[in-house]
């Protein structure tokens, strides 16, 4: 059994067991956190799709880590004008693995 999600403006496919790196939640290490925006769930042959959610359905997970992706560098310039600027940005994440889907 698997499900569509969404957490922090975009969308994953889990299943129970998997490990997904999401944008960064406001939950301790340990904590169990349960995600109700579910979109889509798919049981072998049979999809559900809610219109835009699945009434009823719920995923609960299990937060890992709190970390920060790699860096991202941003470098701007515009030939002959002599400007250049130079920027970094990392993104925090909260690591998740997934416990159970349920309908």
């Amino acid at each position: 059994m698997y499900a569509v999600i969404k957490t922090g403006g975009k969308q994953y496919r889990v299943a129970a067991g998997d490990k997904i790196k999401v944008e960064q939640i406001a939950a301790d290490v340990g904590q169990e956190v349960v995600l109700d925006q579910v979109l889509a769930i798919g049981d072998g042959e049979a999809l559900k799709v809610g219109a835009p959610l699945v009434s009823g359905a719920t995923v609960t997970a299990k937060v890992l880590a709190h970390g920060q992706h790699d860096k991202v560098r941003i470098f701007k310039m515009r030939r002959r004008k002599h400007y250049q600027k130079h920027q970094g940005h990392r993104q925090t994440f909260t690591e998740l693995e997934i416990a159970a889907v349920a309908a």
